[in-house]
């Protein structure tokens, strides 16, 4: 036999054991599925890693308000909340992790302001608690437009915006929230207001002559948007039954600073970063809210800035 072909017969083989292997992890595919999970009990490792169908809860509530979970129509709602959620496997994992750094944050503020902590789980749904921009200009984690940003106290300019700023745009929030609340009279609907505005809900809770979200016909949207809520809280408070173990040493931590109160102008972040023993990255990630690489604040706002300790 040439050298040509045993070449060819080699690849050949090659060819037929690859496929063969292939074949064979679809058809079982414990074979390649594998998390490498730490401190996970295997035998526990869910359904949604191998592609089963996740449990739905017998029962939940948002802020204490109990979901129907006898009306067939709210349990397919909520199944198809879970079902998309639970198989968003990277960005759920991420979300996990970045959970433990800002809840005990979130938590603190939402106390404060007597707003129920299940409101975090609607920020989740807004951003991911990520710093994010949306396709219609919607900022930060509660995802805030200008006008109602502005509204609620916020400064938005082309040097701040504290859409950015955690502990600030928590606080407006919350504002809105109880506002919305007083007006909708239901937290469930001020999470729905949330999303579609509480005028918008208001004039379908007056024209249907319904107060509960459950039995109100809404766009789309808001219709699914509580039972994501529920279901990022379903997974966030039980993560093991839909097969995210992730180890606690894997959690991302709070962040650590210390802050300095600034009332006048900056004529440069960077060099105010270096005079302050960090870099202007550093700054930058610590203070989204900053927005230009100088401040005139013409209006002399006290503004706290975190340095990373």
């Amino acid at each position: 036999m040439t050298r040509s072909k045993k070449k060819i017969l080699l690849f050949a083989s090659l060819g037929l054991i690859i496929g063969f292997g292939i074949g064979s992890a679809f058809q079982n595919p414990t074979q390649y599925i594998s998390f490498n999970l730490k401190n996970a009990n295997t035998s526990n490792v869910s359904l949604v890693s191998h592609g089963a169908a996740p449990k739905l809860p017998v029962k939940i509530d948002f802020a204490g308000e109990e979901t129907p979970m006898n009306d067939i129509e709210v349990r397919e709602r909520l199944d198809r909340e879970i079902v998309v959620n639970s198989f968003r496997h990277s960005s759920t994992v991420l979300l996990l992790k970045r959970a433990n750094q800002w809840t005990p944050l979130l938590k603190q503020i939402l106390k404060g302001e007597n707003i129920p902590e299940d409101f975090i789980y609607l920020s989740m749904a807004e951003s991911d608690l990520s710093q994010v921009t949306s396709p219609s200009n919607a900022s930060g984690f509660w995802q805030f437009l200008k006008p109602t940003a502005i509204q609620y106290g916020l400064i938005v300019n082309d040097e701040v915006d504290q859409r950015f700023d955690i502990e600030k745009s928590t606080y407006a929030a919350c504002k809105y929230l109880k506002d919305s609340y007083d007006k909708l009279g239901s937290w469930t609907l001020a999470a729905a207001g949330y999303n579609m505005g509480m005028t918008g809900v208001s004039r379908q809770a007056t024209e249907q002559g319904s107060q509960n979200y459950y039995d109100l016909y809404l766009n789309t949207e808001t219709s699914r948007y509580v039972f994501r809520i529920l279901a990022l809280k379903a997974i966030h408070l039980h993560p093991e039954d839909f097969g995210y173990m992730v180890a606690s040493e894997d959690l991302y931590e709070p962040y650590k600073y210390r802050e300095i109160q600034v009332d006048g102008a900056v004529s440069s972040w960077i060099s105010f970063a270096k005079e302050n023993g960090t870099s202007y990255k550093e700054l930058r990630r610590h203070n989204p809210w900053i927005r230009s690489t100088s401040m005139k604040n013409i209006n002399k706002n006290t503004f706290t800035v975190k340095i990373p300790i």
